[in-house]
C-alpha cells in the first residue's frame, strides 16, 4: 500500500500550515484552551475540551483518493451521513476552513474561500471507549450496545450482490493481502504467509455454495466496515463511531463476518468471554446461526487484514515504534494461523 501526498495548488496553505492554526486554541473561539492532536494516515484530528474536529490529508493511493479539495468535500459529507446510522448528536457538520483576506485562515463563517472541510463532532468521554474499559467491563454491559448494532442489522436493507461476486471479493481482498504481506520491506517469512493466504483461497473454492447462499439469503448489508473495539462506547444510549466511509464495498459485509471483526479485537484484547458474549448475542437478537465454518473464515481473513494494516505502518518513511507494529503484525498473523487451522 502506498499513500502519496497531493502538492498544494499555488497560494493556498499546505496540510503543516492547517495543522498549526488547528492546534491553536484561538482558533476555536469561545472557552477552549486546549487542543490535542491525534495523527493516522489519512486523517488528522483535533480535539478540544468539547469537540473533535478531523480533517483529511490531500492523499491518494490504492483505494481511496482524497487529493482534491472537492473530493475531500464529498468524503466528509459522506462520513457525516454514514456515521449518524450508529450514533445521536455526535457527527454535528462538515465545516470549512477558510482563507480571508490578508491569507489568514478562520474555522467555519460565510466570509472567504473555503480551504479545507472538516468534519466536526462531539467528543465522547475517553472512559467510556470499550478499549479503556475492556479490562473491567462485564459481559451484560455491552448488551445495550450489541443490541442497537443488531437493531440497525435488522433494519437494513440487503445489498444487491450476486454469490459469484461475493465469492470474487474475498479472492480479490486475499490476493491482495497476500501480495502486500510478502513486500520486501516487511522482511515477513514467506513460508508463513504464503500457506496462509493460499489455504483461505482454497476454502473459499471448496466451500463456495455456503458462501453464495449467504448473498442470495440477502444477508450480505451496508454495515459500519471496521467495527472495533475504539469505535464502541458504552454511554448511555450507546454510540458507535468512525465507519469506513471511503469505500462502500468494504463496508457491504456479512454481518457475521462484523461482529467476528468485532469479537477478534476482544480475543485480542484478552477478553475471549466478551467475543463469545458478542457472537452469542448477535446470534440470538438477529435469529442467524450461521456454519461454524464461515465464522473461522471471517475471523481469520479478519485477522489476516489486522495483519496486513499493521504491517502498512512499517512501509512508512520515518515510522515511530517500528518494533510495536512489527509485534502487532506477528500477532494478528500468528491469531489468523489459529483460526485457519480450524477450517
Amino acid at each position: 500500500m502506498t499513500v502519496t501526498l497531493s502538492p498544494t495548488p499555488p497560494n493556498r496553505p499546505d496540510l503543516e500550515e492547517k495543522t498549526r492554526f488547528l492546534l491553536d486554541p484561538a482558533s476555536y473561539g469561545g472557552t477552549t484552551r486546549q487542543v490535542t492532536l491525534v495523527e493516522t494516515h489519512m486523517a488528522r484530528v483535533f480535539l478540544t475540551e468539547d469537540h473533535a474536529y478531523k480533517m483529511k490529508k490531500p492523499v491518494r493511493s490504492s483505494y481511496l483518493d482524497f487529493s482534491s479539495l472537492d473530493k475531500r468535500y464529498g468524503v466528509c459529507s459522506e462520513e457525516l451521513r454514514l456515521n449518524r446510522r450508529l450514533t445521536d448528536d455526535v457527527y454535528l457538520a462538515v465545516v470549512p476552513l477558510r482563507m480571508v483576506a490578508g491569507g489568514a485562515l478562520v474555522l467555519g463563517g460565510d466570509e472567504g474561500l473555503a480551504v479545507e472541510w472538516l468534519v466536526k463532532m462531539r467528543r465522547l468521554p475517553d472512559d467510556d471507549c470499550l478499549v479503556r474499559r475492556v479490562d473491567s467491563v462485564q459481559a451484560d454491559e455491552l448488551l445495550p450496545l450489541l443490541r442497537r448494532l443488531c437493531d440497525f442489522y435488522r433494519r437494513s436493507e440487503p445489498v444487491r450482490i450476486t454469490g459469484e461476486q461475493y465469492l470474487a471479493h474475498f479472492r480479490r481482498q486475499i490476493g491482495a493481502l497476500w501480495r502486500q504481506l510478502l513486500l520486501p520491506a516487511l522482511a515477513l517469512d514467506p513460508r508463513l504467509i504464503n500457506p496462509l493466504a493460499s489455504g483461505l483461497l482454497q476454502f473459499i473454492d471448496s466451500q463456495a455454495t455456503m458462501f453464495t447462499r449467504r448473498a442470495e439469503e440477502g444477508r450480505i448489508l451496508e454495515g459500519h466496515g471496521d467495527l472495533r473495539p475504539e469505535h464502541c462506547f458504552l454511554t448511555t444510549p450507546p454510540q458507535i463511531i468512525d465507519c469506513l466511509e471511503f469505500d462502500r464495498d468494504l463496508r457491504c459485509v456479512d454481518p457475521v463476518d462484523e461482529v467476528g471483526y468485532l469479537a477478534l479485537e476482544c480475543e485480542m484484547l484478552g477478553r475471549p468471554d466478551l467475543a463469545e458474549f458478542v457472537r452469542a448475542t448477535y446470534t440470538e437478537e438477529c435469529a442467524d446461526q450461521p456454519p461454524e465454518q464461515l465464522t473461522f473464515f471471517y475471523r481469520a481473513y479478519r485477522a489476516l487484514l489486522r495483519g496486513q494494516l499493521a504491517g502498512a505502518h512499517l512501509l512508512d518513511g520515518d515510522i515511530a515504534e517500528p518494533d510495536k507494529w512489527r509485534q502487532k503484525t506477528e500477532r494478528y498473523l500468528a491469531a489468523a494461523r489459529e483460526v485457519a487451522g480450524r477450517l
